[in-house]
């Protein structure tokens, strides 16, 4: 099963490297990882996907509220939380395909952000199944490169969920 767990740790030098080998040490794979400055510039949030059952979870949470640098630990397994992730992908077109591409892309919401001869770079954000979607439509034509963020997520609580804009909510 796949969690995903934030992390607030202090913005510190090798903090990443220490949590990281945390998981490395022990066996746990990280699925993906995204970390960024919080509204506070002296703390960062990290956002972990992780695959294991509910022992493997409960060891990996005990073991970061064991290093100094983290100040909390969100589990968001059963929690309602949002999630997004970037992906910045490069599909080689021609004057033939450049129009099919062009309309594939703005059906599933995404954005065409540089035009080329031979490529064009699109953006896309969405939870990972709309990321996949987008990978497997754009497939055919060929794709040259991909760049992926990871999962960033939120915590969110009944309320929030009113918010504009339909956010991509988990339960």
């Amino acid at each position: 099963m796949k969690h995903t767990i934030s992390v607030l740790v202090e913005n510190k030098f090798g903090v990443l490297a220490r949590i990281a080998g945390l998981f490395s040490a022990r066996g746990f794979n990280i699925e993906s990882l995204a970390v960024g400055e919080t509204e506070d510039a002296a703390v960062s949030r990290m956002t972990i996907v992780t695959d294991g059952d509910e022992r493997t979870l409960d060891q990996i949470k005990k073991q970061l509220n064991k290093l100094i640098d983290v100040i909390k630990v969100s589990d968001f397994t059963d929690k309602k939380y949002l999630e997004k992730e970037l992906m910045l992908i490069k599909v080689a077109v021609n004057a033939k395909t450049k129009k099919e591409v062009t309309e594939a892309v703005d059906s599933c919401g995404a954005e065409v952000v540089n035009t080329g001869e031979k490529s064009l770079a699109i953006e896309m954000t969405g939870d990972a199944g709309k990321i996949i979607s987008l990978l497997e439509l754009l497939r055919p034509f060929g794709i040259l490169e991909v760049v992926r963020t990871g999962r960033i997520a939120m915590g969110i609580d009944d309320k929030e969920m009113k918010t504009p804009g339909k956010p991509e909510v988990n339960e």
